[in-house]
């Protein structure tokens, strides 16, 4: 199978989190040339081109794949990671503005770059692109309401665009990960705790590692998964099985 990114551009977005950087690094190494994007600085290399944006904004994520596709000479690949840092809370303890505020970086980061992405995609004679998920879009969990709308949403909103641009030879999927260990799990108070929160349960009885996730992003972007479209890869160790 070919994994290889070789002579292809990307671009990466929420490229300054665990799982982003993760996946900018597989990529890399996978010989492609990476837009990393986020709306922290982050380091540029021979193979990285750092974009600091706010991926909500209509303004920033057009310039953005524009300064890519500049600097690379066009664009295969797109994975949208970008996701705020959302308040836990129900529907009676949520206000409309950070409600509206988790939709506009998960969901409509992903509708912009998306828009801004396809034409040159399309161009280039197709390409791959990749919303970064959860197990929590196809599953509930209390106090996380705004989160997992979002998550569904994109692995909805992947199938939608897999029919609407397969014709371009534009493949989209969705990429669900379990809990995995980056500063997110900070919110239990320590990456300790959220072992012992969350490991029970996976039946992998463990967080995963954003190599784990890198791994898959890099199945999907490449031409192993030539044949797959519209799709929700859940690397969740387990989490939805049961």
């Amino acid at each position: 199978m070919d994994y290889s990114l070789e002579g292809k551009a990307v671009i990466v977005t929420g490229a300054g989190g665990g799982i982003g950087s993760a996946i900018a690094r597989a990529f890399v190494g996978a010989g492609g040339k990476v837009a990393c994007l986020d709306l922290k600085f982050t380091q540029e290399t021979e193979k990285t081109l750092a974009i600091r944006c706010d991926v909500s904004s209509e303004t920033e994520t057009r310039n953005a794949v524009e300064q890519a596709v500049k600097a690379f000479g066009g664009l295969h690949v797109l994975v949208n990671a970008a996701a705020m840092s959302d308040p836990s809370a129900t529907v009676l303890e949520l206000d409309l503005a950070a409600w509206n505020r988790v939709f506009a970086v998960n969901v409509g980061g992903a509708f912009l770059m998306s828009r801004w992405a396809i034409p040159h995609m399309a161009a280039a004679g197709g390409g791959s692109i990749i919303h970064i998920a959860s197990q929590l879009g196809t599953v509930g969990t209390p106090g996380r309401v705004a989160y997992c709308s979002t998550k569904g949403a994109l692995i909805t909103m992947a199938k939608a665009m897999a029919a609407d641009h397969a014709a371009q030879k534009i493949r989209v999927n969705t990429l669900s990960p379990g809990a995995v260990e980056t500063d997110r799990m900070l919110r239990f108070g320590s990456m300790e705790k959220a072992r012992e929160i969350l490991g029970p349960k996976h039946l992998l009885k463990r967080l995963g590692q954003p190599d784990e996730i890198a791994a898959a992003a890099l199945f999907l972007a490449a031409d192993a998964s030539s044949f797959m479209t519209g799709a929700n890869l859940l690397v969740d160790g387990g989490y939805n099985a049961v």
